[in-house]
């Protein structure tokens, strides 16, 4: 997938979870979480997502690239909360990726303050001068035969492209990424990265709950 046009999928939504207050939708890739400038990049997430619940609110993005678990709030209070959830670092989220060579070891932290690299946005880089902490684990899941290698990851923060940039700087950038893999790791059909689970509290209840949605690639 390139930045050269968007061609947003034309796929029903899949609803993970509705109550009276949130709504959790399964994202896919190459759909803009939010309105970009201009007309042509008007289809996006919330705008579906509002064709169907005209109450929905914003409460966090996922890349274009990205696929998987979003939460919307479905009253003012609900993403009150959910917003300071995200804020203090009270949600739990994993995703599953695929990445370019053979990262070891199998477990690992990634430190490093990030900053939006202006001359070349939406692109980020590293910068221990102004960069605001970014920390990202992962866990080896498999080596393939092709030289990759599969991973969970548990972002700790919530910095715009943090993974992404976090494993292009342990030399193994994300399968398909336009922005950060180059040559033969750039040239897959899409952004091997998916927001696999996402946990939160309630915003009525207190109670911790759990999402999940499959993994739409190998």
């Amino acid at each position: 997938m390139t930045d050269d046009a968007y061609a947003p999928p034309d796929t029903p939504l899949t609803v993970i979870h509705a109550d009276h207050a949130v709504l959790v939708i399964d994202k896919p890739a190459g759909l803009l979480s939010v309105p970009g400038k201009g007309e042509d990049l008007a289809d996006c997430l919330i705008a579906r997502v509002q064709g169907l619940y005209p109450e929905a609110l914003l409460v966090h993005r996922l890349d274009r690239d990205t696929s998987g678990v979003m939460v919307f709030a479905l009253t003012r209070h609900a993403q009150r909360e959910l917003s300071a959830q995200f804020e203090a670092r009270k949600t739990k989220k994993a995703y599953r990726a695929r990445l370019w060579g053979h990262l070891e070891p199998k477990e690992g932290t990634v430190d490093l303050p990030l900053i939006v690299d202006w001359p070349n946005r939406p692109r980020q880089h590293v910068d221990h001068v102004n960069g605001k902490p970014a920390e990202t684990s992962w866990k080896v899941l498999g080596h393939d035969e092709d030289g990759t290698t599969r991973v969970r990851l548990f972002p700790l923060t919530g910095r715009s492209h943090q993974l992404r940039v976090h494993m292009m700087e342990l030399s193994h950038p994300i399968l398909g990424d336009p922005l950060y893999a180059e040559g033969p790791a750039r040239d897959f059909p899409r952004l091997m990265l998916h927001a696999e689970s996402l946990r939160f509290n309630h915003p009525e209840t207190g109670k911790g709950m759990t999402f999940t949605a499959p993994v739409p690639f190998r």
